[in-house]
């Protein structure tokens, strides 16, 4: 009997026995035998479609799901077991295809980042297989299937990207503001290649030390750069799609900054020294050294001498050990404390950059006295004694004199300082009765020189007469920048670079006050083109004012017209 599990899987057998043989009058008995088919793989694995359609985001991540494919196997456990792979198509190298242990699908993935602009389908074809084969059930086979499977990209609004995805820039430090260290680079990865704008997210440069142009990406520095403060800049320039600001990509510019020999050397410390009265000539006072905030390439070399005003000093030498010290040593012997007890020997320090700085520094050296064996005794002058000692009375006597000499002197100079003002207050110094009277219109800007009023009697003669009249009240600090600018620049980077050291300056300018003023003027003036509108020099009385002017405006003012009596006239043609 050929069985299948597939097909039935669970049998009932009733089996009965009888004895005497089976004879007649014989007793029987029955049992019931329940029979369970174990599985066997004999049934290949198919997938129930030949062909599957999916899609996926081109900015879908790596590892991300695409979609699932299935080949059916009508064994059980083991025998049901698959392995899917990837056998052949385009997308092998972006797609990538595992098995569901529970539920024996194939799970494809994402291999690669994918792009629509680069390649917008693929194709691949799945092999679904039994990894557990039966060999006298291969006639059945074979125990594989396979499938197509057509992926498509779909198109997302992607934001700018920089190509290169890394900058890295050497500037010295002593370049000039707004000049173009590096040009960034972006661009739209979409089909519409939209346009796009720069721009420097200020976190990562809180300094404002660069500028990055808005359309073209060059990269400027808009402040002076010192390596000694900071010697590396790790800024973020953003790029924006201007149809949708919400796209912004990024990129990481690392900046550093070369050193340039702008510092003299220094000594770094105070050096103070003594040398002893009964020191000889060529004696050592001290060895001083020096140090530079530059970083040269060959490392500092440092020279030493006198300084000119003192290079022929007769008391003290200098001797360059040529390892970046110097020993001070003296020239005579003889120093005596009451002739002389300090001396300052400037130093001439140069290192060997270029340029070749320089600067000079001060040892200090007193004159002390000193034992036999060098040991100073004492390095302040020896006081010369007052030949006659004066007791703790007598030195009182003589404050109380000085204090009582000096309260004199000040109550004579507060009685003259009285005497000298008067005791009637004059009616022009009192400023609670002052009152100021103007006879004429606009007789206020007529008595300031804070503006031309010939500008406002009459524009034209005033822009006839010549240049304006600049303000006398006050004087600018910022000059204009326009006087400045060249007539001939045609340079975009030269444009910036002017601009943003001009911006420098009055950022830094923290006592320039903004020249805005407002001026208010009430009064037309005589030589308005307009014609004065004031009513102080008007007829007393409406009654002699006439208004007859009012008919000639048209229908528009003919009720203001009536209003005010105007005389009734024949009606305008249009």
């Amino acid at each position: 009997m050929n069985m299948d599990r597939e097909a039935k899987e669970y049998y009932e057998v009733i089996i009965q026995a009888k004895d005497m043989g089976g004879q007649l009058g014989g007793l029987a008995g029955t049992t019931t035998v329940n029979v369970t088919l174990l599985d066997v793989n004999d049934n290949p694995p198919r997938f129930p479609q030949k062909h599957y359609q999916m899609s996926v985001l081109e900015s879908a991540p790596v590892s991300s799901t695409v979609g699932r494919v299935f080949a059916k196997d009508l064994d059980e456990g083991i025998n049901a077991e698959m392995k899917y792979t990837i056998v052949d198509g385009d997308g092998a190298d972006a797609f990538d295809i595992n098995t569901d242990p529970n539920f024996q699908v194939g799970i494809i993935t994402v291999k690669k980042p994918l792009s629509f602009e680069s390649k917008k389908s693929y194709t691949l074809k799945v092999e679904g297989a039994n990894p557990h084969l039966e060999m006298r059930f291969l006639n059945l086979g074979p125990f594989q299937d396979t499938t197509t499977v057509h992926i498509s990209v779909e198109d997302v609004d992607e934001p700018p990207v920089f190509e290169p995805g890394f900058y890295f820039v050497e500037v010295p430090e002593d370049v000039a503001i707004g000049t173009t260290i590096q040009i960034i680079s972006a661009k739209d990865p979409d089909v519409t290649n939209n346009s796009i704008r720069y721009s420097i997210d200020r976190s990562s440069d809180p300094g404002r030390f660069f500028y990055v142009d808005i359309t073209t990406g060059a990269l400027m520095t808009a402040r002076p750069l010192d390596r000694e403060e900071f010697s590396w800049h790790n800024i973020t320039v953003l790029a924006m799609e201007m149809n949708n600001p919400s796209q912004v990509g990024s990129v990481s510019v690392t900046i550093k900054v070369l050193d340039v020999n702008d510092n003299a050397p220094e000594f770094p410390r105070f050096y103070e020294a003594f040398v002893c009265e009964n020191a000889k000539a060529g004696q050592l006072v001290q060895t001083v050294s020096a140090v530079d905030q530059d970083d040269p390439h060959g490392g500092q070399h440092f020279y030493y001498s006198l300084a000119p005003e003192a290079a022929n000093n007769p008391n003290f030498t200098v001797r360059d050990n040529q390892d970046n010290t110097a020993r001070i040593l003296t020239r005579r012997s003889g120093f005596r404390q009451q002739e002389q007890s300090v001396f300052y020997l400037p130093i001439l320090i140069t290192d060997s950059g270029q340029p070749v700085l320089s600067s000079t520094g001060t040892l200090t050296i007193q004159v002390c006295s000193c034992d036999d064996s060098g040991h100073v005794l004492s390095c302040s002058p020896e006081a010369y004694m007052l030949p006659v000692s004066l007791s703790r009375g007598a030195l009182i006597a003589i404050l109380a004199c000085i204090f009582v000499l000096l309260v004199l002197v000040l109550l004579i100079l507060s009685m003259r300082r009285h005497r000298k003002q008067p005791y009637i207050i004059d009616d022009e110094e009192n400023i609670h009765e002052n009152i100021v009277r103007y006879d004429d219109e606009g007789g206020g800007e007529e008595d300031t020189e804070a503006f031309d009023i010939a500008a406002m009697w009459n524009p034209r003669e005033a822009q006839a007469g010549g240049a304006p009249k600049t303000r006398q009240d006050m004087l600018p600090e910022i000059e204009s920048l326009s006087r400045y600018v060249p007539q001939t620049c045609a340079v975009n980077s030269t444009v910036h670079s002017y601009v943003l050291a001009k911006l420098y300056e009055a950022d830094m300018d923290l006592w320039a006050p903004p020249f805005d003023s407002l001026q208010t003027y009430m009064f037309e003036g005589d030589g308005s083109v307009a014609g004065s509108l004031s009513s102080l020099q008007s007829a007393t009385s409406d009654s002699e004012q006439s208004f007859d002017f009012l008919t000639d405006w048209g229908p528009r003012f003919r009720k203001l017209a009536e209003l005010y009596g105007a005389s009734e006239g024949p009606a305008p043609l249009w």
